[in-house]
């Protein structure tokens, strides 16, 4: 038996090849057997793989992990990540306004598989949570698959190729650039498309006016006299840390909002909480700290819950938070007048919140809440005729809470950014599982609409959804397919089932939140329909039932199967036994035989040792 891969090659290509007739499709035989129209390729293994070029849009949190795991998962990937700044990070690395910082733990908002043990504090600040994203960059080597100063101004599908065109401006050489890709993932996260509001007179505005998302650093707000729009996550962190510095500060609100103790018994302070020495030196044994993040991170994961309506876990917090807010506005009892919502709990993000309500019981700030008229060269004008005056305003008014690309993405004659508005075709992001859209053939969508449970953690959400867009990127590779997308049927039947479960739940009380896009009663689209364990299981196999496809070869669906071979066979160091496994070796039974990568062939031998 030949053993240079080259000679078993030309083995198998002899085997397979055609007769000297040049119509002939198979060797002549001895008997009469049936004949095929399919012409089997000699040069094809079944372990074959098609490159595909892969363009992830973004690189915060969802997009960092895109460039690990899906080089790990996907063989044969040629990935791209476009990122519009000059590093990865995402929200983390825009948002710098003073105090902010994340409202989960910091041992629960990270990698699942590559955590970091050290956190200084119990709730990180934002700078810290950036440097911990960056530095996970870094270990995986995913800057090499990023383009910086990139952004996306259109994604449009050739049906006639399979192919997206993306159409990229260069914010370095301001020019614009078409990039070519079998399939694009939008990771463009939640908070980045922020925009200044629409107020009559914000033009004429002369002061520091800036989105708190675009905060400029080289502002000093000691002795000036500052507003903030808006009481959203990012409203409530930066009011308190203006106060302590600003001469004053004054804060217009339009909606009621519930100010949380906590996510999930992890109340957080206003003042740091930093994790002592001794703690972060116990973490360093890997047990002791895998004790301590389960028993810490779990409570996260039973909390759905509170989401229930009628439930006593909700129930219960009303009557909490309502005492808790007049016990941090003890000083000014008036303040919550039109403050505490009529909204369940939950409906609308929670938002800790410590310091807010105390800093708007002191003499240098003031809450607003009479609706804005305008805006005026020198400050603001309300609609009952008050005029007030500010050096700086900053406007934490949120982003894309509608969760629409901000850029035009079409296929097939339909624009998302048209059909997902409201008022257009669909008048919300109508996807398949929050994965993908039907009509739009190899576009994934990660951390977008229905994205993660109610419950669980957004890193653990991200990773499987990853998981679960490798094991179609694999069926595109592997199985001869040229384009891939959700039925309408089948994305008909998820909407469906999402407006039988929502009512269910407070998400459906009359708030404004990004679960609804901003809109009361509009389709929640900003969370999963049920638990983080629900969405866990829904996603751990895809439902192929549920896809259409176009195939490479037309004629035949089993034409991938190519000469009968795997590669494995004709490489003599390869390991065709690997499934053989030592008596003394763990072996799960649930896992038998289910490790995708683990097949005859895919690994090399070991040097067994002699009886």
């Amino acid at each position: 038996m030949p053993s240079d891969p080259s000679q078993r090659l030309a083995q198998v290509s002899g085997h397979l090849a055609p007769t000297e007739k040049p119509d002939a499709a198979r060797p002549e035989l001895p008997i009469n057997y049936p004949v095929s129209t399919l012409r089997l390729d000699p040069n094809r293994f079944i372990d074959d793989v098609r490159p595909l070029k892969v363009a992830v849009v973004g690189a915060g949190l969802s997009g960092i992990n895109a460039g690990i795991l899906l080089p790990a998962k996907v063989p044969g990937i040629q990935l791209t990540i476009l990122e519009k700044n000059r590093d990865v990070g995402g929200t983390w690395l825009e948002n710098i306004y003073p105090g902010v910082r994340c409202d989960i733990p910091s041992h629960v908002y990270q990698s699942t598989f590559s955590p970091n043990t050290q956190w200084s504090e119990r709730f990180a600040k934002g700078e810290e949570i950036r440097d911990y994203w960056q530095s996970r960059a870094q270990k995986h080597d995913v800057y090499r698959y990023v383009k910086f100063g990139q952004q996306v101004q259109e994604a449009s599908w050739d049906d006639s190729k399979s192919e997206w065109h993306l159409t990229v401006h260069d914010l370095d050489t301001n020019t614009s650039l078409l990039h070519i890709y079998d399939a694009v993932i939008f990771a463009v996260g939640r908070f980045n498309a922020w925009k200044l509001p629409d107020y009559p007179g914000v033009q004429d505005y002369k002061g520091v006016l800036r989105h708190t998302s675009n905060w400029d650093p080289s502002f000093d707000p000691a002795g000036k006299k500052v507003a903030v729009i808006g009481n959203g996550a990012s409203g409530i962190q930066v009011v308190p840390n203006l106060q302590l510095v600003a001469k004053q500060v004054t804060n217009f609100v339009r909606n009621p909002t519930w100010i949380a103790t906590s996510w999930a018994n992890d109340e957080r302070t206003f003042e740091p909480q930093p994790i002592s020495e001794t703690d972060r030196e116990s973490f360093k044994d890997p047990e002791t700290y895998l004790a301590f993040r389960k028993q810490f991170e779990e409570p996260y994961w039973r909390r759905f819950r509170a989401m229930v309506r009628g439930s006593p876990e909700n129930e219960g917090l009303r009557e909490l938070f309502v005492d808790v807010m007049k016990k941090r506005a003890a000083k000014d009892p008036q303040l919550l007048d039109g403050l505490i919502p009529d909204f369940a709990p939950h409906c609308r993000r929670l938002t800790p919140g410590p310091g807010y309500l105390e800093s708007l019981t002191e003499d240098n700030a003031e809450l607003v809440k009479e609706k804005i008229k305008r805006f005026t060269t020198t400050g603001i004008e309300t609609v009952d005729g008050v005029q007030r005056d500010f050096d700086a305003i900053f406007c934490a008014t949120g982003a894309n809470t509608d969760l629409v690309p901000s850029f035009p993405v079409k296929s097939r004659g339909v624009d998302l950014t048209e059909a997902w508005k409201p008022g257009g075709t669909y008048g919300f992001p109508y996807t398949y599982l929050g994965v993908a859209a039907p009509g739009f053939p190899n576009l994934f969508f990660l951390a977008g609409p229905h994205a993660t449970g109610p419950s669980g953690t957004v890193p653990f959400a991200v990773e499987t959804s990853l998981t679960y867009i490798a094991k179609v990127l694999r069926k595109i590779s592997s199985q001869g397919i040229k384009s891939i997308a959700p039925s309408q049927e089948a994305a008909d039947d998820f909407v469906d089932y999402c407006d039988a479960f929502f009512p269910s739940t407070v998400l459906t009380d009359n708030c404004s939140s990004w679960n609804n896009g901003g809109v009361p009663g509009a389709r929640i689209h900003g969370l999963w329909p049920g638990s983080a364990a629900h969405i866990t299981i829904v996603k751990r196999d895809p439902r192929w039932e549920d896809w259409e496809y176009e195939r490479l070869e037309k004629g035949n669906r089993f034409a991938y199967f190519g000469n009968g071979y795997t590669k494995g066979e004709l490489d003599e160091t390869s390991d065709l036994v690997s499934h053989l496994k030592t008596d003394g070796q763990n072996v799960d039974l649930r896992d038998l035989h289910e490790a995708w990568w683990d097949v005859p062939g895919a690994t090399k031998k070991t040097t067994a040792k002699s009886p």
